[in-house]
């Protein structure tokens, strides 16, 4: 089974596209199907999130892209700045992750939340859609460190989390 465990920020050839839903994003071991049917086993450092666009190398050398797959989302506007900015607030308040766009939100349907959001005066419509949410103030996302090192060491013995165990 390939084992994808190398970050890498550009290459010749991608050899393979793996497309997950941010749930599955923020695993740090997890086996996967790539777009081909080939299963392969992803192993990255705990508290790495795997954006869409992000590329992995295998242990034989070929190179994976990291796409955001389409999930159940709201996606969330308002009249003006000042109600999107209560919403963003209240969200954060219950420490909901959420994508922030130009003018509008999006998080993972809800519908608690939905309510709480057409409470405070939120538009809101469902989508099918790639989820990318901020990464918070402490969660890095732009780190300093050698991308030419492997994400995480390969354990001999592990349990790798399987997409098809995920509830609804």
């Amino acid at each position: 089974m390939l084992t994808l465990n190398t970050k890498v920020t550009d290459a010749e050839h991608i050899d393979g596209e793996l497309s997950l839903p941010y749930e599955l994003r923020e695993k740090s071991r997890l086996r996967a199907t790539l777009h081909s049917g080939e299963v392969v086993a992803v192993f990255t450092v705990r508290g790495t999130v795997l954006r869409g666009g992000d590329l992995l190398r295998g242990d034989d050398g070929r190179i994976v892209r990291i796409s955001a797959a389409a999930e159940a989302t709201y996606r969330i506007t308002c009249p003006d700045a000042h109600a999107l900015l209560r919403c963003a607030f209240h969200l954060g308040n219950r420490h909901t992750q959420a994508e922030v766009g130009d003018g509008y939100l999006r998080i993972r349907a809800d519908a608690v939340l939905g309510d709480m959001l057409q409470g405070l005066g939120a538009s809101m419509s469902e989508e099918q859609a790639p989820f990318e949410p901020e990464a918070g103030a402490y969660g890095g996302g732009h780190g300093h460190r050698d991308d030419s090192h492997p994400l995480a060491p390969i354990p001999l013995r592990q349990r790798i989390h399987r997409p098809d165990s995920v509830k609804d």
